[in-house]
């Protein structure tokens, strides 16, 4: 699967088309109806928190599904109380993923 590129502005219809998905594949995985995905692509305001899933989604390629609330606790200690510890973590994570 192509990873879609965005800017600031987040063109759903955009990234849907580059990914290849259908509406209902491309709106489900972020726990969006078809309905709802299609008034977002016709221009509909979407909400901010919306907006984040589709990116980590889509964009950033990300599991949604398999984020849970320690992960999320433990970036944020290490980010806040060891950054260098965090800095090292990082760079080896990428240099793991790109390995595979």
């Amino acid at each position: 699967m192509n990873t879609a590129k965005v800017d600031k502005v987040i063109e759903p219809r955009d990234i849907r088309h580059k990914l290849g998905l259908n509406q209902q594949q491309f709106w489900s995985k972020i726990g969006v109806t078809q309905s709802g995905g299609s008034r977002y692509e016709s221009g509909r305001n979407m909400p901010r928190p919306v907006r984040e899933l589709l990116r980590l989604a889509h964009v950033e390629q990300i599991d949604i599904q398999r984020i849970k609330r320690d992960d999320v606790d433990i970036v944020e200690f290490l980010k806040s109380e060891n950054p260098e510890a965090y800095k090292a973590l990082k760079k080896e994570a990428r240099a793991w993923r790109k390995s595979r």
